[in-house]
């Protein structure tokens, strides 16, 4: 099953378990400190991300470089290539994608806008596929990209459907930004929005998160029944009304959802 309802929510609780494995846990440590702004990092810099001294933060650098999962000019280190091979391993051991992403790329085309899906990890969303058309947002989006769940369409059909006291729990701990003049931040409001789209089955996010973008998403089951992950399709707010995403793009998506559902239950 998708990663919809654990998480760790406390790196210090699962380090309390005996069975935590703290190197590992570290050596991801250094994996995730690596993104867009800091593709590549001196020591130093690697140290000062994860809170490691320099002396551990070398023996996981030169323990991945040699396993193949960085490569360093002898002064930065960045992300080789095989690093791929961990996120494609996941993305390949879930039939779902397999199912999901050619009706994606259908309902992308009637449409005429980006369709994607997520998964929820913490606060925030983890894109696991996309199929993109115009580009709606500032930000580029692919593969592992994360969002923000609470200001997110998917990301609150996501923490809609999770168990009440859960989800009660994640709007409660998640930090509650102002990314727009549109955003919604007050936790009562939060949590009445959660209630609502757990109650319609779906959530339309206008301008919350930038500007000019307007999305709405629906929950996607697996074969249990259970909500594994979340589809939207996202527009322009100029070309594409509240409204109209509601009448129109809502009952597509609906029906693509459905279709998905289908295939994996036959």
């Amino acid at each position: 099953m998708l990663p919809t309802e654990s998480i760790v929510s406390d790196p210090a609780d699962a380090e309390r378990d005996p069975s935590f494995v703290n190197s590992l846990a570290r050596g991801l440590q250094v994996i995730r400190a690596f993104n867009r702004e800091r593709p590549e990092m001196t020591l130093s810099e690697v140290a000062g991300q994860t809170g490691l001294t320099r002396a551990a933060a070398r023996r996981f650098l030169i323990t991945l470089e040699q396993l193949g999962y960085v490569c360093t000019d002898g002064k930065r280190f960045r992300l080789a290539p095989r690093i791929l091979e961990l996120g494609f391993a996941y993305l390949s051991s879930i039939d779902i994608w397999n199912i999901a992403v050619p009706v994606m790329e259908a309902l992308s085309a009637e449409l005429g806008e980006s369709c994607s899906a997520s998964v929820i990890e913490g606060c925030e969303i983890v894109y696991v596929a996309r199929v993109p058309t115009r580009r709606v947002m500032s930000v580029s989006l692919s593969l592992g990209a994360r969002l923000p769940a609470l200001a997110t369409s998917m990301g609150r059909v996501l923490l809609a459907f999770l168990p009440e006291e859960k989800t009660r729990d994640r709007v409660a701990a998640c930090p509650h930004c102002r990314h727009t003049q549109y955003t919604v931040t007050d936790r009562a409001e939060l949590l009445r929005i959660m209630q609502q789209v757990r109650g319609q089955g779906w959530a339309l996010v206008d301008q919350e998160l930038e500007e000019g973008l307007r999305s709405i998403a629906v929950p996607l089951r697996g074969r249990s029944g259970k909500v594994v992950a979340a589809i939207n399709v996202s527009a322009h707010a100029s070309r594409v009304s509240a409204e109209q995403m509601r009448a129109v793009h809502l009952p597509a998506l609906q029906r693509a959802a459905a279709e998905i559902a289908r295939s994996l239950i036959g």
